[in-house]
């Protein structure tokens, strides 16, 4: 069972630790396959666009169409070793094809829907990849670069009627055998290649990241102690299919536990309509980004019946008190942050059973040395600002990574003096908790002040006015750099001089005076990542041109 509120102890999680994976560890045969046969219930709850068109499928079902795409990848000509692009919303096939492709050896790099034609081309190219795994809606995209992807030699779609050059997975699949004899396909080893992410900097090009099939076990950490699933939870996690997060939300963790997943294919975010689903399906465990509490403390829903949540999970930035207490009333719940990365399974939470402190990430989860360090590797004093790092310890860290794929410079520059820099920076106070402050490329040195541009957009976008902002440090010759602000205003607001005074003075007050920003532009939109993240370097740059 997972630890219950009243029952964890934290401590006693830490010193009695003990995850073994297996040399041969296969999570598709080992998880999936074996729950089918033993213990088979409702794996997947997929609704469509509408929120009318229900289908549950059971972890048997998830067996019999992997087992299928399996034999259509060896039909194809696809061998162990083999990388293949994939891009699929939110729908069953998603499941069918990656675990497919763990059957076979085969390594899945799933991409955001969000993705253009020339970020497939991208990672096409940068991965060698030889498959390519799409939805209909992604066809044209990837028929646009197809003649620039030398490596590409197989076309596969999902849906739809079947295309000239292209393998119809429906079809081939019906054609299938549904059974899959392990001993027919490459066996593996839990340090094979199992998955490729391409995470979205703010300073570079996607970097690769390859997740081995140790990593699948590691997440029982992520769904033991902060997501505390077990086989009785409908989950919900909210996320795009090509974020490491869906991994987290909507794979491993999850299907570790026996856990049922909500998976909902719709676009954009429809707060009454995503209140109106945890309701109807009874949501028991729910993990969303700051943003969606943010909105949903703005508006009324005692019109909901949310009694069926009985845990939530935040993560992505901090969530600020407010939110939180607006949630706690409508659902008795408390939030509880987290925090890891692409590179990492969740390192850092809140966990049930330990005092939340709002806007703090947490601490470190049982079996994994985290610190907050100099960039020598000493580790810094409490309430002071360094890196958060990763101990390499022996054993190593469970579902960290080794370095970055084809990258030896990317891989230096984060594995050093015996530790890995997320590049992510935090204070941690006297009771060991965790206190996010920005990256470590964004922290802005104000006469001799050290500022997390995140603190002060969390203040910013509590004013009312604020709808959403980036922070940067622009170069002042006095200061080094004083503060500036993006702000997208809330509707109804129009940007004026008395305004800008207004906002300054509210943010002197939520947060320290010193952190306020000096300069405040208005603006209809920012600039942003294809995963979301505000690109500050196009910012900074823009700021300095115009100094």
């Amino acid at each position: 069972m997972s630890p219950h509120p009243s029952s964890f102890d934290y401590e006693a999680a830490c010193r009695d630790f003990d995850l073994k994976i297996p040399d041969n560890f296969n999570f598709a045969f080992d998880v999936v396959a074996k729950r089918a046969l033993e213990a088979d219930k409702t794996a997947l709850i997929a609704i469509d666009k509408t929120g009318q068109c229900v289908v549950e499928h059971s972890y048997s079902d998830l067996e019999r169409a992997s087992n299928r795409f399996a034999h259509v990848l060896t039909d194809v000509g696809a061998v162990k070793g083999d990388f293949a692009f994939v891009m699929i919303p939110r729908l069953a096939a998603w499941y069918h094809v990656l675990l497919g492709c763990m059957k076979t050896g085969v390594v899945a790099m799933p991409g955001t829907n969000l993705l253009t034609a020339k970020d497939i081309e991208y990672r096409i190219n940068r991965s060698g990849a030889k498959l390519v795994i799409v939805t209909s809606a992604h066809v044209e995209k990837v028929e646009a670069v197809k003649d620039k992807c030398p490596t590409l030699e197989c076309l596969i779609v999902v849906d739809g009627d079947p295309l000239d050059g292209w393998t119809s997975m429906e079809q081939a699949c019906i054609a299938a055998p549904d059974t899959l004899d392990q001993a027919s396909v490459p066996s593996n080893t839990a340090t094979d290649p199992m998955l490729i992410y391409f995470t979205s900097g703010t300073t570079s090009m996607p970097k690769m990241v390859e997740r081995d099939y140790g990593y699948a076990l590691a997440h029982t950490i992520t769904q033991k102690y902060w997501m505390t699933l077990d086989q009785h939870d409908v989950h919900w996690t909210l996320t795009d299919t090509g974020w490491a997060k869906a991994a987290w939300g909507l794979v491993f963790p999850p299907l570790l536990a026996g856990s049922a997943i909500l998976l909902f294919d719709g676009e954009g975010f429809d707060a009454n309509q995503h209140l109106k689903i945890i309701e109807d399906h009874k949501v028991t465990t729910f993990c969303a980004p700051p943003t969606i509490y943010r909105l949903f403390a703005q508006m009324d829903v005692a019109g909901y019946d949310l009694s069926s949540l009985r845990h939530c999970i935040g993560a992505g930035e901090p969530l600020n008190p407010e939110a939180m207490r607006s949630w706690k009333a409508a659902t008795g719940c408390d939030v509880y942050d987290g925090y890891g990365q692409t590179e990492t399974i969740n390192i850092v939470a809140n966990f049930p059973g330990m005092r939340v402190r709002p806007g703090s990430m947490g601490r470190p989860v049982p079996g994994i040395e985290i610190g907050i360090i100099e960039d020598d590797g000493t580790v810094c004093a409490d309430d002071t600002v360094g890196h958060i790092a990763v101990k390499i310890t022996d054993p190593y860290p469970p579902g960290l990574f080794t370095g970055y794929f084809r990258d030896p410079e990317g891989t230096a520059r984060s594995f050093r003096n015996g530790w890995y820099y997320t590049g992510d920076t935090a204070t941690r106070d006297a009771d060991g908790y965790i206190w996010f402050v920005g990256r470590s490329d964004d922290i802005i040195s104000s006469a001799g002040y050290r500022i997390s541009p995140f603190e002060v957009e969390s203040a910013l976008i509590e004013h009312p006015a604020v709808q959403e902002s980036a922070v940067i440090g622009k170069s002042d010759a006095i200061r080094g750099e004083v503060v500036k602000a993006y702000v997208i205003l809330a509707p109804g607001h129009q940007g004026s001089d008395a305004l800008t005074k207004e906002i300054q003075d509210f943010v002197k007050k939520v947060t320290a005076p010193y952190k306020y920003p000096r300069e405040i532009e208005y603006r209809d939109a920012l600039p942003k990542t294809i995963s979301g993240k505000i690109r500050r370097v196009e910012l900074r740059a823009e700021a300095e041109a115009g100094s």
